[in-house]
């Protein structure tokens, strides 16, 4: 593999070691997958794969089609979720899944997280989506591609760059972005809205999404032509990335 390859390899290892150090998994249940589009690779992390023995020599290569081209072990069994969101979204050049608490709670209970503040609305455009319940029969068919088919169909009318993630009905999260670091940050971001937005119900079980001027103001400070608010904190991993 050349060293565009090597390079992308080191940050998914290093993107999926911020997962656990951000609390955003227990023992193996996540990952973090990139690709390289110009040659249509993958690198993801391996199948049951604790991380701390995650290595650039052990990590998951493989073509679009689900072919291991690099790695001593099999690729997480999410391999084909991530391939089917890469083809479908092609701006978006890395994936994280994670099985976050609060946001798991919303996927388990089938909801929408709404926009009840501007924490969100600096994120997400409006609603955090949840997908439909799968069927029987996709749920007994190719069951990971299906399950990236039902995040496709729910976004049919959303914009994947606007809306980075989703929550897949009865099982987890997916949040993706413009390299690895930006999908772990949209990961911790969308698991403190869920815990934000649960709280807030609990609180108020009355309320209502903020005004739509509200959240357009705080959406557009920091998303496209007229972003005044465009510099965050990705966290150590971003820093280190830069």
């Amino acid at each position: 593999m050349d060293m565009e390859i090597q390079e992308l390899k080191a940050a998914v290892v290093d993107a999926n070691k911020e997962l656990p150090k951000q609390n955003l998994v227990k023992y193996s249940w996540g990952n973090v997958g990139a690709i390289d589009r110009e040659k249509g690779l993958i690198v993801i992390k391996p199948v049951g794969m604790p991380y701390d023995e995650l290595t650039v020599e052990n990590v998951s290569v493989t073509d679009l089609e689900g072919n291991i081209l690099e790695g001593p072990f099999n690729p997480s069994v999410d391999l084909p979720i991530h391939a089917v969101l890469f083809k479908a979204f092609p701006k978006i050049q890395a994936i994280v899944h994670t099985h976050s608490t609060y946001a798991t709670m919303w996927a388990q209970a089938g909801r929408d997280i709404p926009c009840y503040g501007t924490t969100h609305a600096d994120y997400f455009y409006k609603c955090i989506p949840c997908t439909r319940q799968m069927c029987d029969e996709e749920i007994n068919g190719d069951f990971e591609i299906e399950t990236g088919n039902v995040i496709v169909e729910r976004f049919k009318e959303l914009d994947p760059m606007a809306v980075p993630g989703v929550l897949v009905a009865s099982h987890g999260v997916f949040t993706w972005g413009t390299d690895v670091w930006d999908a772990v940050h949209k990961s911790v971001v969308l698991e403190e809205i869920a815990k934000m937005a649960l709280g807030t119900t609990l609180l108020n079980p009355q309320i209502q999404e903020v005004p739509a001027s509200l959240m357009e103001k705080h959406y557009a400070r920091k998303h496209g032509p007229n972003a005044y608010f465009d510099h965050d904190d990705h966290g150590r991993g971003m820093v280190e990335h830069q």
